[in-house]
């Protein structure tokens, strides 16, 4: 693939980079030779980005063209935002305190050039602000507020404003950057597309087991698309991939949630989509939007501290009390009396100011019903672990103890009431991919809650689709990216 590097003028371009083509923004923008050029990495060092000047129509018509500039657009906007900046650095905290802390001054200016700082000990800050702002040239301003080093901006450079004495390094950096051997991706010669995989390996409970990975791997490959696992160590490279798949615990005040967000910035495919999380990992709004919509719950009230006296009236005793972001089990418990409330609800206050409470309903199992783009993929039974009231047993640490089994059984198979529930709740949170919880009370199917990541675990979720289940998957990921690509090009 090309490397191109554009400037205002290349005549005052002061490196010499082998294996670069300098170029001027005018050429760039005007010669047809360009605009033909099918595969190219646009490196945009042009003096101003500002809305409608060369520089930033260089990344924009970068993009139109299919090249992949550095930096995209969306790159440029967020770096506008402080609050956008303020949040996709907050994942860089714990590195900034620790790398600070020796410093005495009260601010700190850090040049980041093609990932690299002149001062190797900073190296790994200089490469994370790279990962977090892809642009070839990065400055970073940090303030100390008592003992705390806070970052205050992250702006472009442009090529002009490189110190004289920084240009032999700068032009080392450049190369070192041009040159370097990225893993190489296993990619069939006939794939069109990129599917990533976000993934931690050292998660204890994911939501898909490492022989499920390997499924969703081989379906992606099935349909068409070359499939790498990722981390969160790779939001940087977010720009070279068409779609993006989370297998990671999502959370809003995660690092899953900004790669989601930062992924639909860039213009991928995103499955599970921000809107999704934030819906989904709220048992708060999750309670809102299913009485709105009239959905049949559980006897329910959202807890403040003026309302809990109220508790026993509306849900009884014993009921079950959750957390707005409890998950897998975890953050959710069962008062048998008001004592037990008040002491619970203490606790739950500390995190947060609001808590669900509902009526205890117990089961042998419940149903979960996955759904995906509002159409129901299989129906499993998670039974509850043995003499306990819940799917998983937590031990007093939180870790589990045990889990109940689980069978599955065709959408045919399963009662129409819980799939019909189970899809109307769904179609609620959005389009994507969510499995939802429901219990049967009396004869009546009540939602529990919907999950966005659910669980799909070799053996359990795909026990009737089998491989089909994973090729539904990747088919409508592969489906989206070729109608947002039809937009641009032909790919017939």
């Amino acid at each position: 693939m090309s490397a191109l590097l554009v400037v205002d003028n290349p005549k005052r371009w002061p490196l010499t980079i082998p294996g670069v083509e300098v170029i001027s923004s005018g050429d760039y923008l005007t010669d047809r030779r360009y605009s033909d050029m099918r595969a190219a990495k646009v490196f945009n060092l042009c003096r101003s980005y500002r809305y409608q000047t060369g520089g930033y129509y260089v990344s924009l018509l970068a993009e139109a063209r299919g090249h992949r500039p550095m930096p995209s657009i969306s790159t440029l906007q967020g770096l506008r935002s402080r609050s956008v900046v303020r949040a996709l650095s907050e994942d860089l905290d714990e590195r900034i305190q620790r790398m600070l802390k020796p410093l005495r001054s009260k601010s700190f200016e850090l040049s980041v050039y093609f990932g690299q700082n002149m001062a190797s000990r900073y190296d790994a800050l200089a490469k994370a602000l790279f990962d977090l702002f892809p642009a070839p040239l990065l400055r970073a301003r940090l303030e100390r507020s008592g003992k705390r080093w806070e970052l205050r901006s992250v702006v472009l450079v442009g090529a002009n404003d490189i110190p004289e004495k920084h240009h032999a390094f700068v032009a080392q950096a450049a190369a070192t950057h041009f040159q370097r051997s990225h893993p190489v991706r296993r990619k069939r010669a006939a794939s069109r597309f990129d599917v990533a995989i976000l993934v931690d390996p050292n998660e204890k409970t994911p939501p898909s087991d490492a022989r499920a990975l390997k499924k969703f791997e081989r379906a992606a490959d099935a349909v068409g698309m070359a499939c790498e696992f990722i981390t969160r160590d790779d939001v940087g490279r977010l720009a070279e991939f068409d779609a993006l798949f989370i297998r990671e615990t999502t959370a809003v005040n995660h690092h899953t949630f900004r790669m989601a967000t930062r992924a639909e910035a860039e213009g991928l495919v995103v499955i599970d989509d921000p809107r999704s999380i934030i819906r989904c990992t709220n048992k708060v709004y999750l309670a809102e939007l299913l009485d709105r919509y009239d959905v049949a719950i559980p006897k329910t009230l959202i807890v403040h501290r003026g309302n809990a006296h109220e508790v026993e009236a509306v849900c009884g005793f014993p009921c079950v009390l959750k957390a707005p972001d409890s998950s897998f089990s975890a953050g959710v418990i069962k008062v048998a009396d008001a004592e037990e409330l008040h002491r619970a609800l203490a606790k739950f206050f500390d995190g947060s100011d609001l808590v669900v409470a509902q009526e205890f309903c117990p089961t042998d199992f419940d149903w979960r019903v996955g759904v995906l783009d509002g159409r129901p993929l299989y129906v499993c039974r998670y039974h509850m672990a043995k003499s306990h009231w819940q799917v998983i047993q937590r031990d007093a640490s939180g870790k589990t103890a045990a889990e109940g089994a689980v069978d599955t059984l065709s959408v045919a198979e399963a009662p129409a009431d819980i799939v019909r529930a189970a899809v109307r709740a769904a179609n609620l949170i959005g389009d994507g991919f969510y499995g939802v919880d429901l219990k049967r009370i009396g004869r009546r199917a009540v939602v529990i809650e919907v999950n966005d990541n659910p669980n799909v675990d070799a053996g359990n979720e795909d026990k009737i689709l089998k491989d089909a289940l994973y090729r539904e998957i990747m088919g409508l990921m592969l489906r989206r990216i070729i109608a947002r690509k039809r937009l641009e090009f032909d790919i017939a």
